[in-house]
């Protein structure tokens, strides 16, 4: 194994940047490889697009005759840009992507082939429901699922595929996807913002959510990651001892790219904008090795699927370059881990950010509104945030070196949050005065002057608002944006609608509609204290604070995914048609599921090198030590009197270590045996695996890592941190 590790070193020190092509400009080939609904147009008939473009935009059915349509020209511009398959592509709920390809051909009676692709294949093809995570919702022997285009997100051209968005759902109509249900709660959000947005401006129609994130992820040379089984299979070390310099001395945020990896960044951009990705940003982040990439915001669907063919496409050009991508979120034991923040804002189709503030005091209360009933939200479904964004790396994640902690609060900013209190101190449930009124719009209205200097961040926050939007700090690097985005529009539509009851209730009793809104919002506000925090997230203080609040502080994920199943959530995604209580209960068991594998495949690959590399290896340098002090005792016995205690007290240290690895594998393994066969249910497991199995991870690395210092350098089996970090 040592040999792998010095091979791969070797390796690595004869690598150069791949020269990379000189490319168009951006403007040129942008979405060059996506089939716009400009692009529709020169292959469909007036009558059909204009249908087309009507479902796209409002949403609808389309007929098999308009299908039809569709398909041929969908086919007629693949096949033009080359492409010989089609698949549709699909989000499982196993957090990557999905696709299954047919070649564009049909055989003829008279044994001839041509390309054919109609409506039906368009609209519908049929995956096997059973082999994705489905929570029960479908038996192993009962195969059948379909995916269903999703008109809202455009075709595009992949690996000489065409490639078409779209829904998965069970034979019995169960959504086993992402996007089913995210496409419902942002329809929710358009109608409960339209609602609010009526009583300041009657000319909105349609509010969008939109969605901005960012993509943090390590690179790794592949000739290193090939020799750690614990990366390949994992996507994180299991073992390393710290480098004696990682990120300590804050140099390579922001630092010059290194040559290799803007080779590589060149290329993925190149492809993102071909593919209609408007990736923008890119820079070094905080870790060694550690970077990240930013598009412009756009719609939340539409983002989604972007931020995941994102991933896929980094991974497959980073071959190109010898590299490997890391997303896991803990990839390396006390640096930074990587997270995927989720800017998220509401536009109207009159060019309104919603949560932007405006130019007078009527545009900034409505401001006042979504930020609050936004506030609110977080507030009513803290538990069910965290739920969303938990997972067994973003467990080791959260609270840690940067990354927010897993508490849930909300950051607005000094300012907003004095304008609030104000808020709260001035109206009151009795009729105001005119100079009351008069004074409190006069403030409202001094918001834009504030905001300009309020740019200052919280970083320790998971949910904080940055100017004119909301950024979800908590998302795991490796999740699928859509898990966070239901919660978030979901749960945000629901104080929309209850924030236009009561409002709508007060104006029925005669209050004037501004007073109306004013008192509703101060209800809100005051409710709201609880969530709001200003302060250091990291904090001990801000533990016990939360805790006096009553806010969950426990970082346990399966005790966290509980949040699911609890009446709140239940009342929140079911009366609002976003899950049926069987698709809910299949998220949360599927979730444990994942939960409960991922462990299982860490502690099997951790007791496999603990066994067959790290303790022979050991052993291997104990006996070369034992054979020296055997040979100064024997030889040179006065050199031996000097320092044989030392080489004594070096062996003993390495058996301590063997011994205690040893029996903690042998302790880890007997947990999984006593759970595998004592019991059935995968949920109940995953809560007895992180109780008993989980814990000898961290126990076990412990005497790893002290053997990596003590032993010979030439013999140890596996890449070390200073050398999957520092790379040329």
């Amino acid at each position: 194994m040592a040999k792998i590790r010095f091979s791969a070193l070797e390796e690595l020190a004869h690598r150069k940047p791949l020269e990379v092509p000189k490319r168009r400009r951006v403007s040129e080939i942008f979405g060059c490889d996506v089939l716009t609904i400009e692009k529709m147009r020169q292959y469909l008939s007036i009558e059909a697009f204009k249908k087309l473009e009507k479902v796209m935009i409002e949403g609808g059915t389309i007929d098999r005759g308009l299908a039809d349509q569709v398909a041929a020209a969908m086919k007629a511009w693949a096949v033009e840009k080359g492409a010989t398959h089609y698949t549709h592509w699909f989000h499982p709920l196993n957090g990557a992507t999905a696709e299954k390809h047919d070649g564009f051909i049909d055989l003829q009676k008279n044994g001839s082939m041509i390309e054919a692709f109609d409506g039906r294949m368009l609209v519908q093809q049929e995956p096997d429901a059973s082999s994705f995570p489905n929570g029960g919702i479908r038996n192993t022997f009962e195969a059948r699922g379909y995916t269903a285009w999703d008109p809202g997100s455009p075709a595009f051209i992949n690996n000489n595929t065409l490639c078409i968005p779209t829904v998965f759902v069970a034979y019995t109509g169960e959504a086993l996807d992402y996007k089913t249900p995210m496409l419902k709660a942002l329809a929710l959000i358009d109608k409960a913002a339209v609602g609010i947005c009526q009583y300041f401006d009657k000319d909105v129609e349609k509010v969008t959510a939109t969605l901005g994130w960012e993509q943090e992820y390590f690179l790794v040379d592949e000739a290193l990651f090939n020799a750690r089984p614990d990366l390949k299979l994992c996507g994180r070390t299991l073992m390393g001892h710290s480098a004696a310099k990682d990120q300590q001395l804050e140099d390579h945020y922001f630092g010059a790219i290194p040559e290799r990896v803007n080779a590589f960044m060149d290329e993925l951009e190149y492809e993102c904008h071909r593919l209609g990705i408007p990736a923008k940003t890119r820079h070094n982040e905080c870790a060694p090795n550690q970077f990240e990439l930013a598009p412009i915001f756009e719609e939340a669907n539409l983002a989604v699927d972007h931020n995941q063919l994102l991933m896929s496409t980094m991974k497959r050009i980073a071959k190109h370059h010898k590299f490997r991508v890391l997303l896991h979120e803990k990839p390396y034991k006390g640096i930074n881990g990587s997270g995927k923040h989720n800017n998220w804002s509401l536009l109207t189709d009159t060019g309104v950010n919603l949560l932007s503030p405006g130019k007078n005091p009527k545009s900034n209360m409505q401001f006042l509104v979504f930020l609050v009933a936004t506030t609110k939200a977080v507030l009513e479904q803290e538990a069910l945030f965290k739920a969303c964004i938990v997972s067994l790396g973003n467990e080791r994640r959260l609270g840690g070196d940067e990354a927010p902690p897993v508490i849930m609060s909300v950051f607005l900013g000094q300012q907003l949050d004095s304008i609030l209190d104000e808020i709260e101190q001035k109206v009151s449930s009795k009729k105001m005065s005119p100079d009351e009124k008069t004074e409190l719009k006069l403030n409202v209205g001094k918001i834009p002057e504030i905001m300009r200097d309020n740019t200052d961040r919280n970083r320790t926050s998971p949910f904080a608002f940055t100017g004119n939007r909301f950024e979800f700090r908590a998302v795991g690097a490796s999740a699928n944006c859509g898990a966070a985005m239901i919660v978030l529009n979901t749960a945000v539509a629901e104080q929309l609608i209850a924030f236009k009851k009561e409002a709508d209730a007060l104006i029925d009793r005669g209050v004037k509609k501004d007073e109306a809104i004013f008192q509703v919002l101060r209800k809100y506000i005051i409710a709201c204290k609880k969530i709001r925090f200003e302060g250091n997230g990291y904090s001990k203080e801000w533990q016990e604070e939360a805790q006096r609040r009553g806010l969950s502080v426990d970082s346990d994920c399966v005790g966290a995914l509980k949040a699911y199943l609890a009446p709140k959530a239940r009342k929140l995604f079911v009366e609002n048609g976003i899950f049926t209580e069987r698709e809910l209960e299949a998220r949360f068991e599927i979730k444990n599921e994942i939960y409960l594998k991922k462990l299982q495949i860490e502690s099997r690959v951790l007791g496999d090198l603990a066994l067959n590399h790290i303790i022979p290896t050991a052993i291997t340098y104990q006996n070369t030590l034992i054979e020296n002090v055997k040979g100064l005792k024997e030889i040179l016995p006065d050199v031996y009197n000097e320092v044989g205690e030392v080489q004594l007290k070096a062996i003993k240290e390495i058996s301590t270590h063997i011994k205690e690895i040893r029996t903690l594998v042998d302790e880890m393994t007997e947990a999984r045996k006593v759970a595998n066969n004592s019991i059935s249910n995968e949920v109940e497991r995953a809560q007895v695996y992180s109780a008993t199995v989980l814990p000898y991870l961290d126990k076990i690395r412990y005497h790893i890592d002290k053997l990596e210092l003590l032993v010979d350098d030439e013999i140890w089996p596996l890449p070390k941190y200073r050398e999957l970090l520092f790379f040329k």
